[in-house]
């Protein structure tokens, strides 16, 4: 993408969001908004197109910890369940010993702010890789939480290290995500990791494809250098436009995007405040890269019309909530060809989504 190229998207995308939310006609095939959400003008590169998204409003969401903040900083800590020491801050029982197992790693948060875990997110080491499987809100300074997980490494059962780590500030593909989300089952998010591997292994040359072959490790997959070179190639267009454009949208609440490979719409993230958005943006577009990479073929492009259209159907047919009281509520929302997803935070003063994701089922 040339700079006018950009600076022209820049420009377009500035007067759509200065003219978000004050009455007006609709130009002719135009789609309003009704979901709280505007979509912009997007960026596209090859197969993959990122629509940013504005808000009405933004929140404050600075006394919210990020996992790899808190694996950085060391106040986090995940292990698998054998292997956490008995801690008791609150009057309830203590976590139990019962050894490990692939679904169920053991989380504490020893930070003094409310922890977020998005699902998707990948920790690696322990006996397995594993990646989260729901939008959770973790208290500060936790008594150890069971986390609800899904492996993505199914070859090893054998301790790589104690503790986990946040690969590279990875986010699994929305392919992966969706199994782990939606179907909640350990054996389609394995055969999604053997999907995505083994198409990544005939794209690539012979000894490059060689270990991606051998192993049944997701983040080694997406380690591999030739992987990482065509992902780069796709991410770093649209993670660097797209972060220019945050700042430009800073003041009209820039909080999320909509995701189109190969012209069909697949995803959604949108967050409570641009500060969220920002923190999370550099792992969401290599997921997002990812997805277009595997699916390789390039047909019509999406348009601004049908990213809205997706954007303003959160209604379903069937809800299901999961509510910690005071803490967080998850809504799951089945709809006609979609799945989304509300985390909704309910410590003080807070009451809104920190995250929704919707995908296209």
């Amino acid at each position: 993408m040339n700079i006018k190229l950009l600076a022209a998207i820049l420009a377009i995308g500035l007067v759509s969001g200065i003219t978000l939310f004050t009455p007006c006609h609709s130009r002719a095939g135009e789609v309003t908004p009704t979901s709280g959400y505007k979509v912009l003008t997007p960026i596209r590169h090859g197969n993959l197109t990122v629509f940013p998204v504005v808000a009405a409003r933004s929140y404050d969401t600075r006394e919210f910890l990020t996992l790899d903040e808190g694996l950085r900083s060391g106040e986090v800590i995940v292990t698998e369940s054998g292997s956490v020491q008995p801690l008791m801050r609150r009057r309830r029982t203590p976590f139990a010993r019962d050894g490990a197992q692939v679904n169920q790693l053991v989380l504490v948060n020893n930070s003094k702010r409310p922890l977020i875990l998005l699902a998707g997110e990948i920790v690696t080491g322990g006996k397995q890789d594993r990646v989260i499987g729901k939008d959770r809100i973790i208290p500060a300074e936790s008594d150890p939480v069971d986390l609800g997980v899904f492996c993505v490494e199914p070859g090893r059962w054998t301790g790589s290290s104690a503790k986990f780590d946040s690969f590279n500030g990875a986010m699994a593909q929305p392919a992966v995500r969706a199994k782990a989300m939606a179907e909640k089952d350990q054996a389609q998010v394995w055969s999604e990791v053997g999907k995505t591997r083994d198409t990544l292994a005939g794209m690539l040359t012979a000894p490059a494809a060689a270990p991606v072959r051998e192993t049944s490790s997701y983040a080694a997959v997406m380690d591999n250098r030739e992987v990482k070179q065509r992902v780069d190639s796709v991410a770093e267009p649209i993670q660097h436009n797209y972060q220019s454009l945050i700042r430009e949208l800073r003041d009209q609440n820039a909080v999320g995007v909509v995701v189109a490979v190969n012209g069909q719409m697949v995803w959604a993230d949108i967050f409570a405040s641009t500060n969220l958005l920002e923190k999370y943006w550099p792992k969401l577009v290599r997921s997002y890269a990812a997805e277009a990479v595997v699916t390789r073929v390039k047909s019509r492009e999406a348009d601004e019309k049908q990213a809205q259209e997706f954007l303003n159907h959160l209604d379903g047919r069937h809800e299901t909530v999961d509510s910690e009281p005071g803490l967080y509520r998850h809504t799951e929302i089945a709809g006609e060809g979609f799945r989304a997803f509300e985390l909704t935070s309910l410590l003080p003063k807070t009451g809104f989504n920190l995250h929704v994701a919707k995908m296209t089922e």
